[in-house]
């Protein structure tokens, strides 16, 4: 600017590339990353999940069991948990406008309380199968297993879109819950209803709110995601009974110790006559003697 050689750069020359929506390719890979990493995470304590012993909540959720059974221990809640219930809720809410629910479900870190997890009745055991390829590579048995679809053999993961059964916990392809015809788990013979087919990780909007209102018909019928009775529900039942019971004793302790002031008051007059027939007679007499005095403050008021 000042002689010196130098210039002012225009905006065309800073801008090489003008902002633009991502691609379909690119929002499917970013949903794919964060499936897959939900599929092999732990949202609470962000340790890798085991399969031999992870559990889901309604939501289609994993979990480590240890995560699940340390959240429950008395004293285990987090410091920092309410900013991260905070921002769950936020993602909850972006959801109900339309918008994308990947982050809902797929979110990587969360507190043990904004999972709504109150006991083991609200998740469910996953019960995954081994299967071991033909061919398959590695040096052992244990590295050439993978986890199948029992029906499809096909590998669960982020890549297949997986369901599992409640209550016994078994977990297929979805394809392979659609091949049979009766409602019974090809696995274990137990009998389930569709509405008990829980998809793993969802991402379909339809899919979340049938799981949202799966969870509204069982807690109307007092009942948790397992299909076990909500203990808490009869808790607080029995708490709100005891609550109306101990206000309607408190009612009539207080009118009894009114009738009782009203009658102590009278009586107090009377109190020094021994013969009955005579306090009798007495108590009536100021009992007019009463009803005479209210009548002429009444006239004095001009109320008569």
């Amino acid at each position: 600017m000042g002689n010196d050689g130098g210039s002012i750069p225009k905006r065309r020359e800073l801008v090489k590339e003008a902002a633009r929506n991502p691609t379909v390719s690119e929002l499917k890979a970013t949903v794919f990353e964060s499936l897959n990493h939900a599929w092999t995470h732990d949202p609470i304590s962000s340790e890798p999940i085991d399969l031999e012993t992870v559990v889901s909540d309604w939501r289609g959720r994993l979990y480590n069991y240890e995560s699940i059974l340390k959240g429950l221990m008395p004293g285990s809640s987090d410091d920092h948990h309410c900013s991260e219930t905070k921002h769950d809720n936020n993602n909850n809410n972006n959801s109900g406008n339309g918008e994308s629910a990947t982050p809902t479900i797929f979110a990587t870190e969360l507190s043990f309380a904004s999972t709504g997890i109150k006991s083991l009745r609200d998740v469910v055991k996953l019960k995954f199968k081994r299967y071991t390829p033909p061919g398959g590579g590695g040096n052992t048995k244990k590295e050439k297993e993978i986890f199948a679809c029992p029906v499809t053999l096909k590998e669960l993961g982020a890549s297949t879109k997986s369901v599992y059964l409640v209550p016994c916990g078994h977990v297929f392809a979805e394809m392979a819950i659609h091949m049979i015809t009766e409602e019974v788990c090809p696995e274990c013979s137990e009998p389930f209803k569709s509405e008990d087919v829980i998809p793993i990780l969802p991402t379909d909007k339809a899919d979340i709110q049938r799981l949202s209102k799966r969870m509204e018909d069982l807690k109307a019928k007092g009942l948790t995601h397992s299909l076990k009775k909500d203990k808490s529900a009869s808790k607080e039942k029995k708490k709100n009974k005891r609550t109306a019971e101990e206000a309607a004793d408190g009612d009539a302790d207080k009118e009894k110790e009114t009738k009782k002031a009203k009658k102590s008051t009278s009586d107090s007059r009377v109190s020094g006559i021994n013969n009955a027939a005579t306090a009798a007679l007495t108590a009536r007499v100021l009992a007019d003697q009463d009803e005479a005095m209210k009548r002429r403050k009444l006239a004095a008021a001009g109320l008569l």
